[in-house]
């Protein structure tokens, strides 16, 4: 019996059409990384384990794709040793772009000038439970900057992030926060070792209400004085210079905490001097689940679309200090390119010429024909008109159906008397029209 074709759960197949709209993206965020000076950059699909582990938490370890060493070393090792998953396992698929550029960047310290500003486009993999709009396998858009502690590299991803959402034509809202102000908040109510504790259960605040998030803070150990404390930083509202002044009432005697609101104080007087088109709205409940970051914290979800965050990322001040090179401080952002492209499909803002690969369609008709479309196809493509012929001479009626199905805009029709005149017929498929048209005049036509 034939095998049934599939392919792995959280993975998927991109037709050319999808793929048309994917590269549209991929490309307008390249353009944006490019004005702002970052330079592309790849890395190899799996790495070491030893990379990997131990950089997310242990959730994030628990979601690595493990691969199995190649080759018969499995045949060669005892049960014994087989049941050693180390032994058998060496490497891993990449579950972010970021602690590779960190082990790349440590590697290769020696030639690179810092700042070092890099943009990187590539998949990732994560061992989650498939699910809507979550997938075992997707493309990260990272761009980050390393070697530098200057809150303008921060301001830059926030500019950055309102021309590429604008250049899509997404409606978004860009909320910030900052990890120093989050450890200050703990501190402030007496539970500085509880942060995280603190953090997880006020990340829900949205979602569950706050009545709800102070019983998950009682069952993680926190007393009722401190959650009294905490009540008016849930409760802030204003604008973002207004939170950081009732902020400071409140965190004023943390030192970590006090950095974090100069921090983001700096980053919005910046925005606004700068004029830049988004402006951040400070969010005191935005977390970000992941161990490494140490200051300002972005997440962007769009605003007409029901979807997670469309792009996130923070400031870390020591990923290459696991790597054995510490103090070397950077920021940077990730797009979500699957997520981004589910909001752009499901607004309608994709161009509508993205649905077609081709311009145009010359019509085959026999040798002589064939010829003279084939040399005027030749001279389109010269002017950057995408053209092709139709393989093999037969009935119109097939041939104008291929081009329907295709999406094609454009017919070029050759027959034996349009080859007299040195003429072609024209059809706009689109609206039924078409006329005959001297060879030079349709180049320049289309």
């Amino acid at each position: 019996m034939a095998q049934k074709p599939s392919i792995p759960k959280g993975t998927r197949d991109f037709s050319p059409e999808e793929m048309m709209r994917r590269t549209y993206i991929f490309d307008t965020i390249k353009s944006v990384f490019r004005l702002f000076g970052y330079a592309p950059l790849e890395t190899p699909s799996m790495e070491n384990l030893s990379t990997l582990l131990g950089k997310y938490g242990d959730e994030g370890d628990k979601l690595l794709f493990k691969i199995l060493n190649s080759g018969d070393y499995g045949a060669k090792l005892t049960d014994e040793e087989l049941r050693q998953a180390s032994k058998i396992s060496e490497k891993g698929l990449r579950y972010d772009l970021t602690v590779p550029f960190a082990r790349y960047v440590v590697q290769h310290q020696n030639e690179l000038v810092f700042p070092f500003k890099r943009y990187q486009i590539q998949p990732v993999w994560r061992a989650d439970r498939p699910q809507k709009g979550r997938y075992r396998e997707f493309y990260q858009c990272d761009v980050d900057v390393i070697g530098s502690k200057s809150l303008l590299s921060e301001v830059e991803l926030v500019d950055i992030v309102a021309r590429v959402f604008a250049k899509l034509g997404i409606s978004v809202t860009l909320k910030m926060n900052n990890r120093k102000i989050l450890f200050g908040i703990a501190e402030s109510i007496g539970h500085a070792d509880k942060m995280i504790d603190i953090t997880v259960a006020i990340d829900k605040l949205d979602k569950i209400g706050l009545d709800n998030v102070k019983a998950e803070l009682r069952e993680r150990g926190i007393d009722d004085a401190a959650i009294n404390k905490l009540q008016p930083i849930l409760e802030l509202s204003g604008t973002n210079a207004e939170k950081l002044v009732k902020l400071t009432d409140v965190i004023g005697a943390s030192e970590t905490g006090m950095l974090g609101i100069e921090e983001m104080r700096t980053i919005f007087d910046n925005i606004e001097k700068l004029g830049i088109s988004l402006t951040p709205e400070l969010d005191l409940s935005l977390a970000r689940g992941l161990n490494y970051y140490t200051g300002a914290i972005f997440e962007v979800k769009a605003n007409d679309f029901a979807i997670g965050s469309i792009s996130g990322g923070g400031r870390y001040d020591d990923l290459t200090g696991i790597f054995g090179m510490p103090g070397m401080s950077g920021v940077g952002i990730s797009f979500g390119a699957d997520r981004i492209y589910d909001v752009m499909l499901g607004l309608n803002l994709f161009p509508e010429e993205l649905a077609c690969s081709t311009m145009v369609l010359f019509v085959n008709l026999g040798t002589e024909e064939q010829t003279a479309s084939m040399r005027l196809m030749g001279r389109l493509r010269d002017k950057g008109v995408a053209a092709e012929i139709y393989p093999d001479a037969g009935k119109m009626k097939k041939q104008m159906e291929y081009a329907n199905r295709r999406g094609i805009p454009y017919v070029v029709i050759i027959g034996s008397d349009e080859l007299q005149r040195s003429a072609a017929t024209l059809k706009d498929m689109r609206s039924g029209e078409q006329r005959e048209v001297g060879f030079d005049e349709l180049v320049e036509l289309l």
